[in-house]
């Protein structure tokens, strides 16, 4: 009986199914798990907010890890609630680390610079602080381009004074060609694009966000990958 389902056109339409679905789980496998060669991009690591939960960090750093750049704050009074955990847990697994801010179109740069310098400390061997310009949701402003490269001007200002690093301007595609703030302000950049090196800004990038999807063990769900330009 089962011999003759097999060969039965809705037999056969079954194992079909079978199998696509199989290779979708491996295609998926496979996508989730990449990452860019070291052998062409030595140094690579994550970014996380507290929207990853606990994080095992000596768990990152031994899956291959060598950085992490974690939320600190969000325009002008928005705090991640784990940033501190995750600050000092960085720090603790042996990873160098380095603190985002998330920008707001709606805010004041002088509000989100103070607000981010009062949540991150200075320390010697942090990373470059780092600055996510994109479109959020909820907020509906949209500056001219003086207007938006002077405050981003102003922002930078105050975070390089108070950490001591030029920042790294982490630029969404969207933005960047309607601003075009890459060719605008002189900041290390940090360019997002899944599985491909993105090439929309005026400059090259020092960083490259390759995935967000990736899965490794330590965290639960997606994480964003990067690496360091070669």
């Amino acid at each position: 009986m089962s011999l003759r389902f097999l060969a039965s056109g809705t037999g056969r339409v079954a194992i079909g199914a079978v199998i696509l679905a199989l290779i979708g789980v491996l295609g998926w496998w496979v996508v989730t798990g990449w990452h860019p060669s070291r052998k062409t991009y030595v140094f690579q690591g994550i970014d996380v907010s507290d929207e990853q939960g606990a994080i095992r960090w000596p768990t990152i750093a031994a899956g291959g890890a060598d950085f992490a750049y974690v939320r600190a704050t969000m325009g002008a009074d928005g705090r991640d609630s784990r940033f501190a955990t995750n600050w000092a847990d960085v720090h603790a697994a042996g990873m160098r680390r380095g603190a985002l801010h998330i920008w707001s179109f709606c805010k004041p740069a002088a509000d989100q610079a103070n607000n981010f310098n009062t949540t991150v400390p200075r320390v010697d061997d942090a990373l470059p602080a780092a600055v996510l310009i994109q479109v959020s949701p909820g907020c509906t402003v949209q500056p001219d381009r003086a207007a938006l490269i002077a405050e981003i001007d102003r922002f930078a200002s105050m975070v390089e004074a108070h950490t001591g690093t030029p920042i790294l301007l982490k630029i969404a595609a969207p933005v960047e060609t309607q601003y075009e703030l890459s060719a605008a302000i002189q900041r290390p950049l940090w360019s997002m694009r899944n599985f491909i090196p993105p090439n929309y800004a005026a400059r090259p990038w020092r960083m490259w966000q390759a995935s967000d999807i990736r899965h490794i063990d330590g965290v639960n769900g997606p994480v964003r990958w990067n690496v360091v330009a070669p």
